[in-house]
């Protein structure tokens, strides 16, 4: 009788505690939602250096340094970068935009600038193209701009916090991933369970679909640059690629969406360069349609042909992350292009190991039951493979004692689910 009471104590206690932790999972999940974008993009940034910071560990010996060192000398001028390439196409836009469309609301949305009226804003804008305006009616127009400069200040503030943030949460999962590895693996049960090959797997095509686009970018972004230099070095007298690095930047980031590639940058740089060439010397057109096949075949073919099959997303196919990465700023706004290619991974993944043995009622494996050739092998997941793996089970069976009762003799060969 005492048996049976000290069972329903554990099992109201068991209960009790699911209770709690689901409660915590629930205020967690609300958090990370609330932050989504600080922590995907932290997430970006700790997957698309992992490979760098891994490999700079070796030299210096040292989790701490390694990560201090590649979010210095890589993440933090990425962003940098990044931010300028954004303020030089903002500043060049806003040039033809002006009187048709107010080039602050197109920033409202993603920087907090919406509750600008238009009236304060066109007051802001006439105050820093015209800064003598300010003298001549100081009180004014020092009220016009406290009132806009404390929103556009506020929506900075906050824009600045949020890649802080983002890079303090990358150095940290560089600095503790081997902690948090260990961790995981024993919620999990273990390397060679269904669950830690399931997470090994998404973390694999994460890394190769983050790490790759980085280093794609990259690689592009240096191919066009040469391609704008060249241009401007062999160009008639009145043709000339504006901001070359800022363009050849966002050739680069273009060229991560597939079909898209540079299109969108190179084709408006030749329609400038035919414009120039029209208004200078008509027989520079000529020199034009030159510019144009090298830049499809350098910006273009190149990319599509070789490098993005090799470099960018390994593991998956291009075609489908273009899907993620279009959709993603759709459904979720900026964050959303890398927020849908992380579920992307995280669907596919369990499709593969996970979904045919559930439907069909069978036990869960390491193998991916269907498509093979897509994603990361979920066998390297393990120290050893699924073969040695089950021998070795064998071994520790047979040099266990058998348990009493009905369980003597049992023995599972399978991995753990």
């Amino acid at each position: 009788m005492a048996g049976s009471d000290d069972r329903t104590v554990f099992e109201r206690s068991r209960i009790g505690w699911w209770l709690f932790v689901a409660l915590l999972g629930a205020v967690a999940a609300y958090l990370a939602w609330q932050f989504v974008g600080l922590l995907v993009l932290g997430v970006f940034g700790y997957y698309a250096t992992r490979p760098i910071s891994d490999r700079v560990g070796e030299v210096v010996d040292s989790d701490w340094l390694a990560a201090g060192i590649t979010v210095l000398l890589v993440l933090v001028p990425v962003i940098a970068l990044s931010l300028y390439a954004g303020y030089q196409v903002f500043v060049a836009l806003q040039g033809f935009l002006t009187g048709t469309v107010d080039p602050i609301a197109l920033l409202g949305q993603y920087f907090g600038l919406g509750d600008i009226s238009l009236a304060e804003r066109q007051s802001l804008l006439n105050v820093l193209e015209n800064p003598g305006e300010f003298v001549s009616n100081p009180r004014q127009r020092a009220m016009t701009v406290l009132q806009t400069g404390r929103t556009v200040v506020s929506a900075v503030a906050g824009t600045l916090l949020l890649l802080a943030l983002s890079v303090t949460l990358s150095y940290f999962l560089l600095k503790y991933d081997d902690d948090m590895a260990d961790a995981l693996r024993q919620l999990f049960g273990g390397r060679n369970t269904v669950a830690y090959a399931y997470a090994t797997a998404v973390d694999s095509d994460v890394e190769s679909v983050f790490f790759g686009n980085l280093l794609f970018v990259v690689v592009m972004s240096v191919v066009a640059g040469l391609a704008y230099v060249g241009t401007n070095l062999v160009a008639p007298a009145g043709l000339a690629v504006p901001m070359v690095a800022v363009l050849a930047f966002l050739t680069g980031a273009a060229s991560l969406i597939p079909l898209v590639v540079g299109k969108i940058v190179y084709v408006p740089v030749l329609a400038l360069l035919a414009v120039q060439a029209v208004r200078s010397n008509e027989a520079a057109l000529a020199f034009v349609g030159v510019t144009a096949v090298v830049y499809f075949l350098a910006l273009d073919f190149l990319p599509q042909t070789f490098l993005q099959p090799y470099i960018s997303g390994r593991h998956l196919d291009g075609i489908m992350l273009m899907f993620a990465y279009l959709l993603g700023p759709v459904l979720f706004g900026w964050y959303g292009f890398f927020l849908l290619p992380i579920v992307f991974v995280a669907v596919l993944e369990a499709v593969r190991i996970v979904l045919p043995e559930l439907l069909h009622g069978e036990r869960l494996t390491l193998d991916a039951s269907m498509g093979g050739s897509v994603g990361a092998d979920p066998q390297s997941a393990g120290d050893v493979p699924s073969d040695e793996y089950a021998e070795n089970r064998f071994e520790e069976r047979d040099s266990q004692p058998p348990d009493d009762g009905d369980d003597a003799g049992r023995s599972d060969s399978s991995p753990s689910n």
